[in-house]
């Protein structure tokens, strides 16, 4: 497969001569969430805060969101083609460190989660996730076939087993992860082009092995009990093991549904059981309608995690039902953009990369909330650039520098026929491929 430009073409080296173009959409909605970030944080982080330094928590997370805005303005800077080449090295490190973290990574919360290296724990499943995204637009935009909105087979079963196989290397770490990956991966088929029988089969025959998977991880009964790090993870989780260890975290996994499914979880009396999630509907509730106003969270000292993986109950609790739902609306808000630009493009690789990336941000975001306000069994998935994390905020950041990216350099249905062939001789040959959206508008023309 070759990607090289061909020399006879002179504009190959130098990009289109567009005027630059700043989306207010996505920078208004980073900001506004930077600024709830930096309010709620302070105010989440009570527990971890010392006599010595009060305000420590809150300058490290300032640190990474400042780290974060000088790689989303470098990368905002570069054409999505220079990141389009560097896609490859990206998944592949990425998939070596989460394989690294599976057997000698450092134990969180009694699992193998993190890389450290100095003071620092870096989260590998975090990049893995915007490395899904960006391995299906690079497969996507290689496999469309011509004047018909599909992919060739040989791709088509190239994105699948990548999917399956980044899948696998998530499986063993968290299955939140494994299902936000999954949801990912399949939701950019469906748009990018793959056509719809194709990805039901595909769907299909993953469920099929998810299901089975997850059955002999959940269902397995050890007769020689619960290990002593099954021990330790359930009493930091505030569970309880029985009989039915499970493999691995299959005990957690199983019991954190099953008092999903059972009984009124929002009238359950607290306990050491259900002390995060009801601690959780607490706060929520009694923020009301507009909130007891910031830095007068009572929940916060007692809520597990509530800096990270329950921030949005602090968040509802101190500035009310109204602000939650805005922040849920300004998530929506990105996806949405997202889907105007991919409508927008004309070719296939800044559709698939935007919308990718966005869905990355969202998804996360959506299954963090319905953890949070119970719509979800609980589990551990941070709120995209207001939950303290320095990986998961520098992977947002690099999601949101590749969407300005291609929204300030791809050619668009309204630009001049000169602009579209100039981003044509710019692209490697074998990606110059017409955005699937546009046959459907064609399609419905006619």
């Amino acid at each position: 497969m070759n990607d090289t430009i061909s020399p006879a073409a002179p504009a190959a080296t130098v990009a289109p001569a567009l005027k630059p173009r700043t989306d207010h959409h996505i920078w208004g909605t980073y900001i506004f969430l930077v600024i709830v970030s930096v309010i709620e944080l302070f105010s989440a982080s009570i527990q971890e805060i010392n006599a010595g330094n009060i305000y420590a928590p809150i300058i490290r997370h300032s640190g990474f969101i400042v780290i974060g805005l000088l790689i989303m303005l470098g990368l905002q800077k570069v054409h999505y083609r220079y990141i389009y080449f560097f896609i490859p090295l990206f998944v592949v490190a990425s998939m070596a460190a989460m394989l690294y973290v599976n057997f000698a990574g450092t134990r969180i919360n009694g699992t193998m989660r993190a890389i450290t290296i100095g003071p620092v724990n870096v989260l590998p499943a975090e990049f893995l996730k915007l490395a899904v995204a960006l391995g299906v637009a690079w497969i996507l935009s290689h496999g469309q076939l011509k004047d018909r909105r599909d992919v060739s087979r040989g791709w088509f079963i190239a994105c699948v087993v990548f999917i399956w196989v980044c899948c696998l290397l998530l499986f063993f770490h968290g299955l939140t992860n494994t299902i936000l990956v999954a949801a990912i991966g399949f939701s950019m088929m469906l748009i990018g082009g793959v056509g719809f029988r194709k990805w039901l089969l595909a769907v299909f025959v993953t469920m099929l092995i998810a299901g089975a998977g997850i059955g002999v991880k959940t269902m397995f009964k050890s007769s020689e009990g619960p290990t002593e790090e099954q021990k330790t993870e359930a009493r930091l989780n505030h569970e309880e093991i029985g009989e039915s260890t499970g493999i691995g975290r299959g005990s957690t996994w199983r019991g954190r549904v099953e008092r999903f499914l059972g009984g009124e979880k929002y009238k359950e009396p607290l306990n050491d059981l259900n002390k995060q999630e009801q601690l959780s509907y607490i706060a929520q509730a009694r923020g009301g309608i507009i909130g007891k106003g910031i830095a007068h969270s009572r929940e916060n000292a007692r809520l597990p995690l509530a800096f990270s993986d329950y921030i949005f109950a602090i968040v509802v609790e101190e500035l009310g039902l109204l602000v939650g739902l805005f922040l849920i609306l300004c998530y929506m808000w990105i996806l949405g953009r997202a889907a105007a630009l991919t409508m927008s493009f004309k070719q296939t690789l800044p559709a698939v990369m935007v919308l990718g990336c966005a869905c990355v941000i969202v998804f996360q975001a959506l299954i963090h909330i319905a953890i949070v306000t119970g719509f979800f069994p609980v589990s551990g998935q941070p709120l995209p650039l207001i939950s303290k994390g320095g990986t998961s905020i520098i992977a947002t950041s690099m999601a949101i520098g590749i969407m300005l990216s291609v929204s300030r350099h791809a050619a668009r249905v309204r630009d001049s026929g000169d602009t579209a062939s100039d981003e044509l001789e710019i692209l490697p040959e074998n990606i110059r491929s017409e955005n699937p959206a546009m046959l459907v508008r064609e399609e419905k023309k006619d």
